[in-house]
């Protein structure tokens, strides 16, 4: 079986009085990109999976874990990945993908043997991963740089000029819940999601990338009239809860693969902040 931790939902009260080591504790997500292995991160929040595999020596199988009491990882899940590397391959019940930078895959459920491999161990795929519970079995579909959906937001002058890509959408291909997509920073913006905004019907997961080695970002969090930050370096993720704004602002640009899970499919149903109103 595959390595794996557990974080437990919070209440709101609650994370009021975390410091900051309790609070990066609680949702910050170090280090998802393993070489030669998986290591889930098993959220309670909508029970939605995070974990990140760089193959470089072998290929690694996707194995269950014990909290699915399954006999395979989707059994009665269904899986999105978008590759941020080089070249790789992903094998699902002898089905073959060739996976291209920043090209993705989804895996519906019931697909049993699914393997990550790399082209080449000298420029190894980054396969990031995000998995949720599914009701139904859809097609598995591969999902192309020109295949999503590209949506450019904001203005330089508000810095957060962005162009925002939507790959596992159900406008693109049929899914349950899962719902991944990028958004890139562009150069002399710093805001991602601003306005801030929650959705009380499903909750996100931010994985930060494309982040320079002595730079950061600063990931924004909490109820709107509560917040807190959480200093992220790149190649890491955040959980960000139902009741929770997400929004970062970065010391450069940057790139961030956003996941999503809840009750709904409706990409544009969220409640907008007030960016005067923030607290």
């Amino acid at each position: 079986m595959s390595k794996y931790t557990t974080r437990y939902a919070s209440n709101p009260d609650s994370v009021k009085n975390y410091n900051t080591q309790e609070l990066r504790d609680e949702f910050l997500i170090k280090n998802v990109l393993k070489k030669d292995e998986l290591e889930w991160v098993y959220s309670h929040y909508d029970r939605f999976m995070t974990a990140g595999v760089m193959p470089i020596n072998k290929s690694v199988a996707l194995d269950t874990i014990d909290p699915l009491k399954a006999s395979f990882f989707l059994e009665r899940r269904e899986l999105g990945i978008i590759n941020i590397g080089g070249s790789g391959i992903i094998t699902a019940d002898g089905e073959t993908y060739n996976l291209e930078h920043k090209e993705a895959l989804y895996l519906g459920q019931g697909n049993k043997d699914v393997v990550f491999a790399s082209t080449s161990s000298d420029n190894p795929a980054q396969f990031y991963l995000n998995s949720t519970p599914a009701h139904k079995k859809f097609p598995n579909k591969k999902i192309g740089t020109n295949d999503v959906e590209v949506i450019q937001l904001g203005a330089p002058e508000t810095a957060n000029a962005r162009t925002l890509r939507k790959y596992i959408v159900n406008s693109v291909v049929d899914v349950c819940q899962l719902q991944m997509g990028m958004t890139t920073i562009k150069t002399g913006s710093s805001w991602n999601t601003m306005p801030a905004h929650v959705h009380d019907r499903r909750m996100e997961v931010y994985f930060y990338f494309e982040v320079p080695e002595d730079q950061a970002v600063c990931h924004f969090m909490g109820q709107p009239q509560e917040t807190r930050h959480i200093w992220m370096a790149n190649g890491e993720a955040v959980i960000s809860p139902p009741w929770s704004i997400h929004s970062g602002s970065g010391t450069s640009s940057y790139s961030f693969i956003w996941g999503m899970a809840g009750e709904n499919l409706d990409y544009g149903d969220m409640d907008v902040c007030k960016i005067n109103e923030l607290r």
